[in-house]
């Protein structure tokens, strides 16, 4: 991308305080487990489901075609209505649109790609429970790593129930697939991962997940390693980390430790990376050349929120992502955090793979998250100043982790035959229009099956 964007000193705060999204609610998704139509307005508006089966055939789907240009600039989304066909989990077919009578009729909602919440922390919520506020914290991360301690006793006696309610308010917002964090540590042991994968199982018609094993009390603050070490060889995807200076006083011992255990396992690495200091910048650099060291790993390191971006200066960013983009490791965001601006377009402009979750929804660390990952692209595209047709939708790459259906030019690339079945559909004329407004999710398909 070589949109110009523009950097905004402004506090969360008074950001949150000048637009409606400071005041988001979020409200409980229906179960998944039927096909049943529910928009957020109502029955009426809603996609008529007329069953559940390995075929759908859905007519007048809007899809997009092209870009109207004038003077070489994006000026409208093209679209057009079709007749999709899915099968056994795929698109099976895309065709000029009919008046099927058997046909499911989408009534022109939006197809997109199904959404993806990339960083969140399934495991412990307070969602489906009563309503709790954040406590006053004191001591930092390690002050809420006493607190976790207290706490995460209690929240695991009914951690899958929550964590289905969760899911179920992530699937009302249009996502299918979430990369969760699990907590990993002596106190929770396995009772976390065991209690997540319960709620994954429960789910999985409807839901797609990779998990992180996370040493949110550290891994050597707390003795977690032979914690960390039994659940590699478990169903989790990466294997995770928390600010290996601050936490665990040693950078190269702790990512040594993260490093060799994901290649054991042939797991990837998300870390947390909370620190803004010289010891985040060596963090990332150093997890740069371990990755340099073993390519097996390009592609499958990500830094989640890496707050040191934001506080280096632009020369320094620039290099940084340069380095990072080279080495194949992604950046993780939650967007927005504090007063921090994170140099997202920096990172997007020099190819570094950049992601969003919601990270904490409703619980001791945090009560502001709303569930949907189109928020996330909206709140970027706002502080960072992409208001024209195509910067709107290239940031819709945002809540898809990457996928968009028209490329730069305008050419489709999205959806061809053969492609998984994870659909979202919205009240909306195109993607720009989708991230602008933040537009309402009528229904979502996920391996095929209609969910929501």
């Amino acid at each position: 991308m070589n949109h110009n964007y523009i950097t905004m000193n402004i506090s969360r705060k008074d950001f949150l305080k000048n637009t409606a999204l400071g005041i988001a609610g979020v409200a409980l998704a229906p179960s998944a487990s039927i096909a049943v139509t529910h928009t957020n307005k109502g029955m009426e508006d809603a996609i008529d489901y007329k069953k559940n089966s390995n075929l759908l055939k859905l007519k007048n789907v809007r899809l997009e075609t092209g870009f109207e240009f004038l003077d070489n600039e994006v000026q409208s989304t093209k679209t057009d209505l079709f007749t999709i066909e899915i099968e056994n989990g795929k698109i099976k077919s895309i065709k000029p649109n009919s008046t099927d009578a058997d046909a499911i009729d989408a009534k022109g909602y939006l197809m997109l790609p199904s959404f993806k919440d990339m960083h969140i922390h399934l495991d412990k919520t307070y969602f489906g429970d009563k309503w709790q506020a954040v406590k006053r914290r004191t001591g930092g991360v390690k002050g809420m790593i006493a607190l976790e301690q207290e706490v995460m006793p209690e929240l695991l006696k009914n951690s899958t129930f929550k964590a289905e309610k969760l899911i179920e308010l992530l699937q009302s917002h249009g996502s299918g697939f979430a990369r969760s964090h699990v907590n990993i540590e002596p106190t929770s042991k396995l009772k976390s991962l065991t209690n997540l994968q319960k709620a994954l199982e429960n789910k999985k018609n409807g839901f797609n997940a990779e998990l992180v094993a996370f040493p949110q009390h550290g891994v050597y603050y707390t003795d977690s390693v032979p914690y960390l070490k039994e659940a590699a060889t478990m169903d989790i995807d990466f294997i995770g980390g928390l600010d290996p200076f601050s936490i665990d006083g040693a950078i190269e011992k702790t990512i040594d430790f993260t490093v060799q255990l994901a290649l054991d396992n042939n797991k990837g690495i998300d870390i947390h990376l909370h620190e803004s200091g010289d010891s985040g910048v060596k963090t990332i650099e150093y997890l740069i050349d371990k990755v340099n060291e073993n390519p097996t790993l390009k592609g499958k390191t990500y830094l989640s929120h890496c707050f040191a971006l934001g506080k280096v200066e632009k020369a320094k960013q620039e290099e940084l992502a340069e380095k990072l983009a080279a080495s194949k490791v992604g950046i993780i965001s939650t967007v927005p955090f504090g007063g921090l601006i994170m140099p997202i377009p920096t990172l997007m402009n020099k190819g570094v793979e950049v992601l969003v979750g919601n990270d904490s929804i409703i619980d001791h660390w945090n009560t502001f998250g709303s569930g949907s990952v189109l928020q996330k692209a909206n709140l970027a595209a706002q502080l960072y100043g992409y208001s024209t047709e195509l910067a709107l939708s290239r940031m819709l790459k945002l809540a898809t982790a990457g996928i968009v259906p028209l490329d730069e030019k305008g050419t489709q690339q999205w959806p061809k035959i053969g492609d998984e079945a994870n659909v979202v559909f919205l009240d909306a004329s195109c993607s720009a229009e989708a991230v602008s407004r933040i537009s309402d999710v009528k229904s979502l398909i996920v391996n095929g099956n209609v969910v929501y």
